[in-house]
C-alpha cells in the first residue's frame, strides 16, 4: 500500500516495454517510441516528476540501421562500451574512422549492487530516466555550429534484429540509438571537429599539458563551450565527456580545442515532482533546464567540471568572461533556435518546441550574467599549475589590493617564454596557489603583495630556488613557501616570506600526481 500511496510500480518492468519488436528488414522505416514503460499515471508522476514521459512514449518515424550501407564499405561492430547508463557500440569502417551506437534509452541501474537492480530502488533509478529529454541531444548540433562550438553529428536510427550485429546482436537489437562520428584520430575532414588531423581524449591531452608547456588549450574556447553547456542546462562536464582536436603551430607547440560529446543530461528536467523537488534541494547539481539560470544554481551547474574549469581558465580575465558571452548571445539568434527544433520528428516537435524556444531564448540573454557570476566563483580560489618541465614563477606586487601573476618557461639564459599571466585583486580572489609540479622550477616575488591575498608557493617535485626581490617592510606577510625539503634554495626574508616544512600529497606532486584531481590517473 505505501508503494501505490508513492505512486511507485510494484511490478519489475511495465507490461509496455515488454512488447514484441516488429519484424523488419533493412532499409525500412518504423514508428517507434524511445521508452514507452516511462508512461505512468498521475499519481506517480505527482510524486516522481511528470519529466520527458509523453516525449518517450510517443513513437516516432526512424530509419532502420543498416551496417552494410551505412558508411561506403559498411561497418563492422568491433566494441561493446559507454558508460554506466549509455549502452555503447563501437563501428570500424574500412577506412579505419570509427562510429558509435548510443542508446536513446538508459539504465543507471548498472551502478547497483546485483540485488538491488529489481527491486524498488532499481525500479526508481530506471525509471527516472525520463528526466531526460530522448532527442535532446538531436538539436544540438545546429545550435553548436552557430555557436562556434565544435560537436558530433547524431542521426536518429532504429537498430533490429540484424545478424551483422555478431555477438553484440542479443544485446543491441529492437531499440533506438543514435548514430555518430566517433571522435578520435585523424579526422581533417570533418569540419565539426575543426579539421584536425589528431583527436585525442582527456587522458592524453592532459598528460601532454602537465609534461610540457608546449602543450596548451585555447582557453577562450574551452570557455565558450562551457558558456554553452550552461545554456542547455548540462551539469554532466565530466573529464571524460571531451575530446581534443590538436593543431600545431608555427613554433611547433601544440594547442588543443574541446570537443564536447554525449548531451545525455542536457535539457535536465527533474524538480517537477513532489518528492524530485525535495531531493534537488540536496543533489544540487541535479539542475533543471528552466527559463531562469539562477545564480545560486552556478556552482551546482558547473561542479562536475569544476577541476577543468579551475585548471584551463585560470589566465582568463574578466574581461574575457564578459567578451566571451556576449559573443556567444549574440551569435544564437531565434532564427537559429526555430532551425535547431526542427529536426525533431513532428510528433516531438508539437510536444517540446514552444517550451524549448521559450527557455533557450530567456536563457540566452543571461549568458553575461551568468559568466559574471561563473568568473567570480572561479577566481575566489585560484589554482596554478606549472608542468614537469621548469618554470618561473613571478609574483609582483601591484599596489593597493592587487598583484600579478606570471608563468614562464625557465631557460638558461633567463629568458623564459610567457605562458600565462593574469592581474588578481584581493577584492575577488581569496588565496592563490601555484604548483610547480615536477621540474626545477623558481619561485621569485617581487615586492610584497598586499598581505589581503593569500599566495601558496608549493614546490613539488624537483629542486627549486624560491627568492625575493625589491621586499617591503609588511611584516604581516601572506606569502608562504611549502617546502618539502628535498634540496630547494630559499633566498628570502623571512619575516616577509614564511617558509613551511610539509609532506606533498599525491596530487601536488608532479604531473601524473596533478591527473587525479582530472579523474584520469
Amino acid at each position: 500500500m505505501l508503494l501505490l500511496a508513492l505512486g511507485l510500480p510494484v511490478s519489475a518492468r511495465p507490461a509496455a516495454a515488454q512488447a514484441a519488436p516488429p519484424v523488419i528488414g533493412p532499409d525500412s522505416v518504423v514508428q517507434v517510441a524511445a521508452g514507452a514503460h516511462y508512461n505512468r499515471g498521475w499519481l506517480h508522476q505527482l510524486f516522481w516528476g511528470f519529466h520527458y514521459r509523453q516525449e518517450w512514449a510517443t513513437p516516432v518515424a526512424a530509419p532502420v540501421f543498416n551496417l552494410r550501407t551505412a558508411v561506403p564499405g559498411g561497418l563492422v561492430p568491433v566494441k561493446e562500451g559507454g558508460s554506466f547508463q549509455t549502452q555503447n557500440l563501437r563501428l570500424l569502417a574500412p577506412d579505419g574512422r570509427q562510429y558509435v551506437l548510443r542508446s536513446v534509452d538508459k539504465d543507471a541501474t548498472a551502478a547497483l549492487p546485483e540485488n538491488l537492480r529489481d527491486g524498488v530502488v532499481g525500479r526508481l533509478m530506471k525509471d527516472q530516466t525520463s528526466v531526460i529529454h530522448p532527442y535532446g541531444a538531436y538539436i544540438v548540433p545546429r545550435l553548436a555550429r552557430a555557436a562556434g562550438v565544435y560537436h558530433t553529428n547524431p542521426r536518429l536510427v532504429y537498430v533490429a534484429d540484424d545478424p551483422a550485429l555478431g555477438s553484440f546482436r542479443a544485446a543491441f537489437g529492437h531499440a533506438l540509438y543514435l548514430f555518430e562520428e566517433r571522435p578520435e584520430g585523424n579526422l581533417s575532414a570533418e569540419p565539426s571537429f575543426g579539421n584536425s588531423n589528431q583527436v585525442v581524449s582527456s587522458r592524453q591531452a592532459f598528460g601532454q599539458l602537465l609534461a610540457s608547456p608546449r602543450f596548451r588549450v585555447d582557453a577562450r574556447r574551452y570557455l565558450r563551450s562551457r558558456l554553452f553547456d550552461m545554456w542547455l542546462g548540462d551539469w554532466s562536464r565530466r573529464e571524460d565527456q571531451w575530446r581534443w582536436a590538436a593543431f600545431r603551430q608555427p613554433d611547433s607547440s601544440t594547442v588543443y580545442r574541446p570537443i564536447p560529446r554525449d548531451r545525455d543530461h542536457a535539457f535536465f528536467k527533474f524538480d517537477d515532482g513532489v518528492l524530485t523537488r525535495v531531493i534537488s534541494f540536496v543533489k544540487t547539481n541535479y539542475q533543471t533546464f528552466t527559463r531562469t539560470i539562477h545564480l545560486h544554481d552556478v556552482e551546482g551547474l558547473n561542479r562536475a567540471a569544476r577541476p577543468m574549469d579551475k585548471s584551463l581558465l585560470v589566465y582568463l580575465s574578466e574581461q574575457d568572461f564578459r567578451e566571451v558571452a556576449d559573443s556567444l548571445r549574440r551569435a544564437l539568434p531565434d532564427e537559429v533556435i526555430a532551425e535547431a527544433l526542427q529536426v525533431w520528428p513532428r510528433q516531438i516537435y508539437s510536444l517540446s518546441g514552444a517550451e524549448f524556444t521559450d527557455k533557450l531564448r530567456s536563457r540566452r540573454e543571461q549568458l553575461p550574467m551568468v559568466a559574471e557570476e561563473f568568473y567570480r566563483q572561479l577566481a575566489r580560489h585560484v589554482e596554478i599549475p606549472g608542468t614537469d618541465q621548469p618554470e618561473r614563477f613571478v609574483v609582483e606586487a601591484a599596489g593597493p589590493w592587487r598583484a600579478w601573476v606570471r608563468v614562464y618557461t625557465r631557460e638558461p639564459n633567463g629568458r623564459g617564454m610567457l605562458l600565462g599571466a593574469r592581474l588578481f585583486d584581493a577584492r575577488q580572489t581569496a588565496d592563490i596557489r601555484l604548483f610547480g609540479l615536477g621540474g626545477n622550477d623558481e619561485f621569485e616575488v617581487i615586492g610584497q603583495p598586499d598581505r589581503r591575498l593569500r599566495i601558496y608557493l608549493y614546490d613539488g617535485q624537483g629542486q627549486d630556488l624560491v627568492r625575493q626581490t625589491q621586499p617591503g617592510r609588511n611584516a604581516r606577510m601572506r606569502v608562504t613557501f611549502l617546502d618539502s625539503g628535498d634540496g630547494n634554495v630559499v633566498r628570502v626574508d623571512k619575516r616577509l616570506v614564511a617558509v613551511e616544512p610539509y609532506q606533498p600529497k599525491a596530487n601536488e606532486y608532479d604531473g601524473a600526481g596533478w591527473l587525479l584531481r582530472h579523474r584520469l590517473y
